[in-house]
């Protein structure tokens, strides 16, 4: 039996008609070749056959009904049955001078008289000239608007138009759990000319419908594949499709109105990275709504990063093997579900960011890899398609449809979702034709350089267009390389990257800072009897600091995979590794740049982070043994972001040099640091930090001539956090004495393992 997800009503005869209307129409005659064609899913073009036409003697009416007992057509004037002509056609020629309006009673063996449907193939094409010029010139800005999967009223009647781009497909099928997942039950689609896009309205298809599209290749085979721009997905394993439709409203006017009033250089900027399947294992988006909201308004973080949300199929990719590029995975809930969580975190003051992955994709056969039998998405040149290090496929970033697909992409999670920023994964796998491959597994670009001028275009293009249409979003890099000009304008055509005919910035907002976040571990997990001669590894990220945009890193890629957590890298006993853990977030929190931490750091999590297990929530148990130890690292990052949002100096003008300035840089042997930060106003903030396990009073420090004291307004040695209590309990007057090139100086009291921030009263 076959049945169908499209609108019924009971099967009753309708008004009886006049003799007009046989009781059994004649069969029309079908060629041979179309007949073949229909019956293997290899028509370009169906609805010339199927659904009612014109012929000499009247109207014709042709259906494909795989398995159907019979077919009554009914019409105003009465009924009358098809002519079975085999392998599921039912034909028949009414003496009428007009097409008449009809539906299709089908019956099957085990629903008596039948159920009545209307005939897709009845309909006129539901996607417009212009979207199928825009797709054509790769220039359709809103995509997921003209392709996928939409529930829709067309020509007065409710259901879904199915459209997918397949350029080298013979033909397309709708199929799904409404034939079954019989590709000869599926319903046939149009090729809409040279596009490549396919179609077909659906009357009756209604929201919830799993479907995939059924593909004949060039050589005829078929394959079944989920749909590029699904905006749902089954939740993994189940690999379908879902027709969906968004109803949500969203709350976050306030948010979206002002979030573009200040550029995010010189505004405060403190991430919060989260794995949402592991932060509290088995919550929904909206639960996560509600606890992560709290948790991270109260950690004082500005902003959440979300690990990648697309659709995956392999949890342990942590979601950087996407399958739905337009689908929020369904593990936690649905589209609008996730809307919700945004939209909760926006109305709390906290902005969004979303881990985006264009740089390659997997090679699972029912998704993207040789999509409709040909090298679509991916490269022909297998030495440009094969990623060397994950067994994936890179994006053909030279071909037009394929870079709107993922330009669209991006827009659509910031409109659709409201996303505040994109950080953009591995775009230095993107940047260079040589990357991770040996001599021999790559070929130059048209210059003959390494660079892959085709990924250049297409970021360019990327960021141009999320800027111009999302004004307020931040796109930020994951570019591990010196290219020059990634945080730089589109539009400046600097130097370009070496010896490469590219020119004008790539056009991010913010860097990752990946060799501060590599120096600066290097140098706070040795012991500190060894620190002395690695001191540049903690000055060094200054030589290059205003070259990009940054944020400094600390990611979930510093505590996976035997690296260890932040706590664990740090060298000598329990106390130890905790004064250095909070003295190293106390040198990051006052650093130039923006910052980011890992969910499970902010507290001092001591195993390395594990999707499967999430965090070590019990740590901050009160029945937890050591629960003051952990508590008083969380208390130190909620510090740091509420000392940090009230003081202009650490965020004001992270983009200029003249916001910074060291006092000390010099003091191996002491393993002390001194800087610096300054306000848009001259209002200045000092840190110092002691990376030394010894007490170090009345350290002299050079600062302004000003003839007011300074005072101690964080020390992550205090006994709030853990520490032992080793303070500057009172202002510290300057001395007329000048120190380290300036005409006044301080002395103050360096605790152990520990940093200090002090502001002029």
């Amino acid at each position: 039996m076959q049945t169908t997800a499209m609108t019924a009503t009971a099967g009753t005869a309708a008004t009886a008609g006049t003799a007009a209307v046989p009781d059994r129409l004649p069969a029309a005659p079908l060629d041979a070749r179309d007949r073949e064609r229909l019956l293997s899913g290899t028509h370009h073009d169906p609805h010339a056959l199927l659904g009612a036409h014109p012929v000499p003697g009247g109207i014709t009416f042709l259906t494909l009904r795989p398995h159907a007992r019979s077919v009554t057509l009914v019409t105003e004037e009465g009924t009358a049955g098809l002519t079975d002509m085999g392998d599921g056609l039912f034909s028949g020629v009414l003496p009428l001078p007009a097409i008449p309006d009809y539906r299709l009673r089908v019956a099957y063996d085990d629903q008596g008289a039948g159920i009545e449907y209307e005939d897709p193939y009845r309909f006129l094409p539901a996607l417009g000239e212009l979207d199928l010029h825009l797709i054509g010139e790769g220039r359709h800005e809103e995509l997921w608007k003209a392709l996928g999967a939409h529930p829709m009223t067309h020509q007065g009647v409710a259901g879904t138009r199915f459209t997918v781009w397949a350029p080298n497909a013979r033909g397309v099928r709708v199929c799904g759990d409404f034939c079954h997942w019989d590709g000869s039950a599926a319903y046939p689609m149009r090729s809409l000319g040279s596009t490549g896009v396919w179609e077909l309205f659906v009357p009756g298809m209604e929201e919830g419908a799993l479907y995939k599209f059924d593909i004949a290749r060039p050589d005829g085979s078929h394959t079944l594949r989920a749909d590029p721009m699904a905006r749902r997905a089954e939740v993994p394993p189940a690999t379908a499709s879902v027709v969906t439709r968004s109803t949500y409203v969203w709350g976050d006017d306030a948010w979206m109105e002002h979030r573009a009033e200040r550029p995010v250089c010189q505004a405060p900027f403190s991430v919060y990275e989260v794995h949402l399947a592991s932060w509290r294992p088995g919550l929904t988006y909206r639960q996560l709504a509600e606890q992560l909201t709290a948790y991270v308004t109260e950690a004082g973080f500005t902003h959440v990063e979300f690990m990648p949300v697309a659709e995956h199929p392999f949890s342990g990719s942590w979601g950087y093997q996407v399958t739905g590029f337009y689908a929020p995975t369904s593990r936690m809930g649905t589209p609008d579900d996730f809307r919700h969580l945004v939209d909760t975190l926006h109305r709390a003051g906290i902005g969004v960011l979303l881990d985006w992955v264009p740089a390659h994709f997997p090679k699972d056969d029912w998704a993207l890899a040789a999509f409709d039998g040909d090298h679509l998405y991916e490269p022909q040149d297998p030495r440009r398609a094969e990623h060397p290090d994950w067994g994936t496929l890179t994006f053909d970033y030279g071909r037009k449809e394929v870079r709107n697909f993922l330009v669209a992409n991006a827009s659509y999670w910031c409109e659709e979702f409201h996303i505040d920023g994109l950080r953009v994964d591995a775009v230095a796998s993107m940047l260079y034709l040589d990357y991770s491959r040996d001599e021999g597994q790559w070929a130059p670009n048209e210059s003959g350089g390494r660079e892959n001028l085709d990924a250049v275009a297409f970021l360019q293009e990327m960021n141009a267009t999320v800027y111009r249409r999302s004004p307020g979003v931040v796109t930020i890099a994951e570019e591990s390389t010196a290219w020059d000009g990634v945080t730089r304008a589109t539009h400046d055509n600097g130097p370009g990257a070496p010896s490469s005919p590219a020119r004008g910035g790539l056009g991010f907002g913010l860097k990752w800072n990946m060799g501060w976040s590599h120096d600066s571990l290097e140098y706070i997990s040795r012991d500190p009897v060894y620190r002395e001669y690695h001191h540049n590894e903690m000055t060094f990220a200054m030589v290059y600091a205003y070259s990009e945009n940054y944020v400094l890193p600390l990611s979930h890629d510093e505590v996976v995979h035997g690296k260890q957590s932040l706590v664990s890298k740090m060298p000598g006993d329990w106390w130890q590794r905790r004064a250095n853990h909070r003295a190293y977030l106390g040198f990051m929190w006052a650093h130039p740049g923006k910052q980011l931490l890992f969910m499970g750091q902010e507290f001092a999590q001591g195993s390395e982070w594990s999707e499967e297990s999430g965090l070590d929530w019990g740590l901050l148990d009160p029945s937890y043994p050591a629960r003051p130890d952990h508590h008083g690292v969380l208390r130190l990052v909620q510090d740091l972001n509420h000392q940090y949002r009230a003081t202009p100096a650490l965020w004001e003008r992270d983009s200029e040099p003249a916001g910074f300035s060291w006092i000390v840089t010099d003091a191996a042997q002491d393993n002390v640091l001194a800087f610096l930060r300054h306000a848009a106003d001259g209002t200045p903030l000092l840190a110092v930090c002691n990376f030394s396990p010894v007490v170090r009073d009345a350290y002299p420090l050079g600062v302004p001539e000003e003839p007011h004291a300074w005072r101690e307004v964080l020390n992550t040695d205090a006994a709030r956090y853990g520490g032992g209590d080793v303070r500057n309990p009172q202002p510290l007057k300057p001395e007329p004495e000048g120190a380290h090139g300036r005409p006044a100086r301080l002395r103050v009291t360096l605790p152990p393992l520990a940093t200090v921030w002090l502001r002029p009263e």
